[in-house]
């Protein structure tokens, strides 16, 4: 009896072993043998543990990992998502960068293609260039062709000029546009010497160094061996010669506006001529040589040099110094405020007429031209101021064309931009952009 009791408490405390948790090895042994005799178990979850049944609650251990396991991977979503957005940005950036750059690219590639076509396009001659424009030895001016010129000028029967040495066409291009065809008296190669070529082409360099609105501008120019011909061609000024204007009744009469306006645009022209590097003088400044455009602006022409390719050997051909041209333009703006012909059977020259009134405020007056209905004091007493500057005697002591406008300037208000043409067709732009192919 005494051993069944035995065994039955063994078995009941092998089941209620098998409830209690587990000791780590370094628990006290004694603390052990107090909770065993206390005759309750403990577990290591918040529940006592019960014999034969299932825990169903985690425990501690598991409660702490889980939330480890949770916060490790929430930082490790976080992270990723983080990143996952800076990714999205960067491609973003990558992506309108790109765009960009490809409808740069794409617009240039097309405004280039337009340009082209625009070039390929222009045909300003009546018969279309058929041979093409080819550049010339001088940048910027394109050789022609002498049949596409005899077609613009109508077989060269429009002739508005016969000056020494050279004949003058007019030309009219497929755009209405005129234009001045010069070509030299010689017909014959034999008669076209080497000094004359070598003095032709110099020209066709000096003058296409020049380009200002108050000067009738070098367009182009031909050459030819058969038939002969040299030729250049140059804008049109439809309006006649100031000379025309100022001693042919039959002409418009200029008002005082009008003449103080094509005063200043010579005087604005020749500043820039005398300012190059090396500078231009003209060979020749007077009114015949000064022409005037729809709006009678002033419009220097340069074609005195023709006649020196029918001179003989051993002449002069040097241009002026620039105090020369000074001095000229001192005369010209006499016979401009006096309408008088720069010499004359009735009183010589004109200067002579003019002094005993340029040195008398009193009288000056009297230089003014008897037709012109008004006039401004303040500009004449200037204009004359400034003619005896330009007509001393000593070359040396003659103003520069720059103090000469700056003195004008004082009392007329016309500035550079006033005074040129105000219709200008600009033209020969047209020509710069025509394809060079061979034809």
């Amino acid at each position: 009896m005494h051993s069944e009791s035995t065994n039955a408490r063994r078995k009941l405390l092998a089941d209620v072993s098998k409830n209690l948790a587990a000791v780590p090895a370094t628990a006290n042994p004694d603390h052990l043998n107090q909770s065993a005799g206390i005759g309750t178990t403990r577990s290591s979850g918040a529940l006592p543990a019960v014999a034969g049944g299932k825990n169903d609650q985690p425990n501690g251990a598991s409660v702490v990992l889980q939330t480890l396991n949770d916060s490790t991977s929430l930082s490790v979503n976080t992270s990723i998502e983080s990143r996952s957005e800076t990714f999205a940005s960067v491609w973003k950036y990558i992506i309108v960068a790109t765009g960009t750059c490809a409808l740069l690219i794409i617009s240039i590639v097309i405004f280039c293609m337009c340009r082209n076509r625009k070039g390929k396009a222009v045909s300003p001659w009546k018969t279309g260039l058929s041979g093409q424009l080819q550049k010339a030895f001088v940048t910027g001016v394109p050789k022609l062709n002498r049949a596409e010129l005899e077609t613009a000028c109508e077989d060269f029967s429009n002739i508005i000029s016969n000056l020494d040495g050279c004949a003058v066409y007019k030309g009219t291009l497929s755009n209405g546009v005129e234009i001045a065809v010069a070509t030299t008296t010689i017909a014959s190669a034999e008669d076209w010497s080497k000094t004359s070529e070598k003095t032709y082409r110099k020209k066709i360099d000096t003058l296409s160094r020049v380009n200002h609105k108050n000067f009738v501008n070098l367009l182009g120019y031909c050459e030819e061996e058969e038939p002969f011909c040299r030729m250049m061609v140059f804008e049109y000024a439809p309006n006649g010669s100031l000379y025309e204007h100022l001693h042919v009744k039959d002409m418009e009469h200029l008002d005082w506006n009008g003449r103080t306006r094509i005063i200043m645009g010579t005087a604005y022209c020749l500043q820039t001529m005398h300012e190059l590097n090396p500078p231009v003088s003209l060979a020749c400044l007077s009114s015949s040589n000064v022409l005037l455009t729809d709006d009678y602006a002033a419009k220097i022409v340069d074609a005195s040099f023709w006649k020196s390719f029918t001179k003989k050997s051993g002449q002069d051909d040097s241009l002026p110094d620039l105090e020369t041209n000074v001095f000229s333009f001192g005369i010209l703006m006499l016979e401009i405020i006096s309408g008088k012909l720069p010499q004359s059977d009735e009183y010589g020259s004109i200067l002579n007429w003019a002094n005993e009134h340029l040195l008398d405020k009193q009288g000056i007056n009297n230089l003014v031209d008897p037709t012109l209905k008004s006039f401004k004091d303040n500009e004449l007493d200037q204009i004359c101021d400034v003619i005896v500057d330009c007509i001393q005697p000593e070359p040396k002591k003659r103003p520069v064309m720059k103090d000469v406008i700056s003195k004008l300037r004082e009392v007329i208000a016309i500035s550079p931009e006033a005074a040129t043409p105000k219709l200008s067709p600009l033209w020969w732009a047209e020509l710069e952009i025509l394809s060079v192919e061979a034809g």
